[in-house]
């Protein structure tokens, strides 16, 4: 079967937006070991780089998943089975979101962490902000799964 020009160009960006992200990914995991091994060269201390090694390890997670959910969804060469998209979504936009909720719940509860051993209290809206934002944001996610899965989408 010939591909379509629309579809070839649309696995060609997939493919080099997968290696992009991938090759991030290799970078950031770098970068986290470079920092730990500066930290322990420095003396920092260890309570510091371990949240700096976390925080860092959970977004090259987050972009290895991204990644992943690009070479599935679009680089993928049975794109003879065309998907509708909410089905399409409702397979790769939980896992993704639910990463970018460990991210951002990590984020700030290590902005909490930093803020009350810095004695800033003051600055506890910011981290509380963050965490309020992923619940409303994990909230928005099972309303969409819960909405379709019961088939209310095509409804609407």
């Amino acid at each position: 079967m010939k591909k379509s020009s629309a579809q070839l160009t649309k696995m060609v960006f997939a493919k080099t937006l997968t290696v992009i992200f991938f090759c991030l990914t290799a970078v950031i995991i770098f970068s986290l070991f470079v920092n730990v091994a500066e930290g322990i060269i420095n003396q920092e201390g260890i309570t510091t780089v371990l949240l700096g090694s976390i925080n860092t390890g959970v977004i090259a997670l987050a972009v290895f998943e991204l990644a992943l959910v690009v070479k599935k969804e679009y680089a993928s060469p049975n794109d003879d089975e065309e998907k509708d998209a909410v089905s399409s979504l409702r397979e790769t936009l939980p896992r993704f979101i639910g990463m970018v909720c460990v991210a951002l719940s990590l984020e700030g509860l290590i902005m909490v962490i930093k803020y009350s051993q810095l004695e800033l209290a003051g600055n506890l809206y910011y981290p509380v902000a963050i965490i309020a934002s992923t619940a409303l944001l994990l909230t928005a996610l099972g309303l969409f799964i819960y909405l379709t899965g019961k088939g209310t989408i095509k409804e609407l």
